[in-house]
């Protein structure tokens, strides 16, 4: 295996554990063999480690993905409805590839825009040939790396937007994940805007 495909082959097995397959609505086996794909195209990939694997709304649905993630044994939280998470939407430009599950290459939570307005931040991010996270990208670092919250910082999530102009945000509050939301002309110093420099489906594999 490469390491790509372990790397991801480990995210899989987090997930599975956080119970991801009974929100899918099914078997862990079933779940599993959905990205079995996908991992295994990545075998003979020289990517690294520095990936996320991202399940899509269609398989996983984002409203309760917050609460399963944790820093020391704090599990995360929202205060916003179902429906209201349900409403961010990926923006044109940045929907996910195809197939259930695919990978987001060298995530980082924008340290280097934090206290910028999302809509300033979306600029900068473009002119430097970067790519915003989605809110789906947003709550796979949150479950994978949750110490970046801590290490690093909390972040906007311009890859996605809400029909009221909002945009999905996770910091870090009462020692714990938090998903939220800030207007697009808001500015936080505790918050970057996240990017990658690519996303790729199994078809780019193939």
């Amino acid at each position: 295996m490469s390491e790509a495909s372990r790397e991801a082959q480990k995210q899989l097995d987090r997930i599975v554990a956080l119970g991801y397959p009974d929100v899918a609505d099914m078997s862990a086996a079933s779940f599993r063999a959905l990205a079995r794909p996908l991992i295994r195209a990545l075998e003979d990939s020289d990517l690294g480690s520095d990936i996320l694997l991202v399940p899509t709304r269609e398989l996983v649905s984002p409203e309760s993905l917050i609460a399963r993630t944790s820093i020391n044994r704090m599990a995360g939280f929202t205060t916003m409805p179902p429906r209201d998470i349900a409403s961010f939407l990926p923006q044109g430009g940045f929907e996910p590839p195809e197939g259930p599950f695919y990978l987001v290459i060298e995530p980082h939570t924008g340290t280097c825009y934090v206290n910028r307005e999302p809509d300033v931040a979306r600029k900068l991010i473009d002119s430097d040939e970067r790519i915003p996270l989605t809110l789906e990208e947003g709550l796979a670092i949150a479950t994978q790396h949750p110490e970046w919250l801590l290490e690093k910082n909390g972040f906007n999530l311009l890859g996605s937007r809400s029909n009221d102009g909002r945009v999905p945000s996770i910091w870090m509050s009462q020692n714990a994940p938090r998903l939220g939301a800030v207007w697009p002309n808001s500015r936080h110093t505790w918050l970057g805007n996240a990017f990658c420099m690519a996303r790729r489906g199994i078809s780019l594999f193939c």
